[in-house]
């Protein structure tokens, strides 16, 4: 007698188990609702569950009771109404990742999927993930969290403090009443109290991590770089100092992408990316430019070669990313001589 013939999956029987097909489920988040819906459909009916505890954890039972077919779970970035049902989902060891709506949006397009329900919202989610496939990174933790809730209110304040600035322009340029300015003023100067006991958090939370604060000091090591910068950094990048410099220009969004078809030459420009990690950092550079000798040796070469200024300094920002990521990689605060080329 032969010997016996093998079957991948170990069956020796003559039958072979057909393979499971992966699971990708999309989640539309809102207020109040929370839209599910898989590829292939059949998988898990497509449903509506109230945005509370109760409902996540329904939710979070019937995902896990699509294991292990379940491959993915997208959802978008809503600015933090997410925040309880992907640290659920995370808690429950499920595969999660937030995506940009923006991709979304484009995605859905692309596909010509043009009509917008919270239903259809969780189908193009459900069907970006079966076909993309996101990488699934990292979530920051709780402390990450806490901090990035800081920097975002502190941004909110300086918005408001540059909007009633402006009111007050225009309040005393058309003669607005004395108790109308008064308030306009007393308001400016609470905001402004307001920030400052938002910087005495940022440092005392940066101060309060003996990771935190070796990165922190780092960070500051290089001029142009302050407790804000450095804040937001760790709060909004922290692959910072564990990529390459041309994935980190890509994911901070000050990475030249070409605009070339056939025989067209088109300018490149930057665009996408981290929004607030890129203006925190435009900001930090132009400090920079002025105060750091290799940034401004840089920035004046460019300059001087005919670079638009705005270009220039844009090229500066991916120098001082550059900079900052090989600080953290290395452990070691920024020496001038050390990082001049």
């Amino acid at each position: 007698m032969g010997e016996q013939e093998k079957h991948p999956t170990g069956d020796t029987s003559g039958h072979t188990t057909p393979a499971v097909p992966a699971v990708f489920v999309g989640i539309d988040v809102a207020k109040a609702t929370l839209d599910v819906t898989a590829t292939p459909p059949e998988a898990l009916a497509t449903t509506t569950v109230t945005h509370d505890d109760a409902g996540i954890a329904t939710l979070v039972s019937r995902l896990r009771a699509l294991r292990p077919a379940l491959a993915l779970v997208v959802l978008e970035a809503t600015g933090g109404l997410e925040a309880p049902l992907v640290a659920a989902l995370v808690a429950a060891g499920l595969p999660v990742v937030q995506v940009n709506p923006r991709q979304i949006r484009d995605f859905a397009r692309a596909t010509g999927r043009l009509a917008k329900t919270d239903a259809l919202d969780a189908q193009v989610l459900a069907h970006f993930a079966a076909t993309v496939r996101p990488p699934v990174r990292a979530l920051p933790d709780a402390s990450t969290r806490e901090l990035d809730a800081v920097l975002t209110r502190r941004r909110q304040l300086i918005e408001m403090i540059t909007a009633e600035k402006n009111r007050l322009g225009t309040a005393m340029t058309t003669g607005a009443p004395r108790r109308v300015l008064a308030q306009l003023r007393d308001h400016l100067r609470w905001l402004e109290a307001r920030v400052a006991q938002s910087d005495a958090d940022l440092r005392d939370h940066l101060r309060s991590s003996p990771v935190w604060r070796a990165k922190d000091d780092l960070l500051r090591s290089v001029p142009g770089v302050g407790p804000v910068t450095s804040a937001t950094l760790l709060a909004t990048l922290p692959e910072l100092g564990t990529l390459g410099r041309k994935q980190l220009a890509a994911l901070v969004g000050v990475a030249p992408l070409n605009r070339d078809s056939g025989a067209f030459r088109g300018h490149r420009s930057i665009w996408g990316g981290r929004a607030a990690t890129r203006a925190t950092l435009y900001m930090a550079t132009l400090v920079a430019s002025r105060f750091n000798p290799v940034i401004r040796a840089h920035y004046t070469h460019l300059v001087a070669a005919g670079k638009p200024k705005k270009v220039a300094l844009v090229a500066c920002v991916r120098k001082l990313l550059t900079i900052l990521n090989a600080v953290l990689r290395d452990a070691l605060p920024w020496r001038a001589p050390l990082q001049t080329p």
